[in-house]
């Protein structure tokens, strides 16, 4: 397992993803996969940056694990901001123009439409976000 712990801001997501992705290159990764992974990161880390720590400022840490015998890639967001479950929010009607939609929750609904797996448990005053991609 690896692990990087950055300042929950948006100026650290390239920092996220150029790790992501050298862990990734490792593995022979697909492109297609690691372009969703990185949409993916992209998205959750800056959900955590805009909404974890609004009256202060605070980190994220970003955990790899993967399982060799069935190639899958569990990327494991953990902060400690105010509780928020992305699953438990309703998809946006994806039905509708983007002038009609209620702005917000497209990101979360790309992620959950390219994870193979996604789950979210709050645990000793953390937020902990699971995503698992086979590649």
């Amino acid at each position: 397992m690896q692990e990087k712990t950055l300042p929950a801001v948006i100026e650290s997501i390239p920092q996220v993803i150029a790790w992501v992705d050298e862990a990734l290159e490792k593995l022979d990764c697909p492109m297609k996969a690691q372009m969703q992974i990185d949409v993916a990161v992209d998205e959750i880390f800056a959900n955590i940056a805009n909404y974890a720590y609004p009256d202060q400022e605070g980190t994220a840490t970003v955990r790899l694990d993967f399982e060799e015998e069935t190639r899958t890639l569990s990327i494991i967001f953990i902060d400690q901001g105010q509780p928020f479950d992305p699953l438990n929010k309703e998809d946006p009607d994806v039905s509708l123009s983007a002038e009609e939609r209620v702005i917000g929750g497209l990101g979360i609904f790309l992620v959950k439409k390219t994870m193979d797996d996604m789950s979210y448990q709050y645990k000793d005053g953390c937020n902990i976000l699971s995503l698992k991609k086979r590649v």
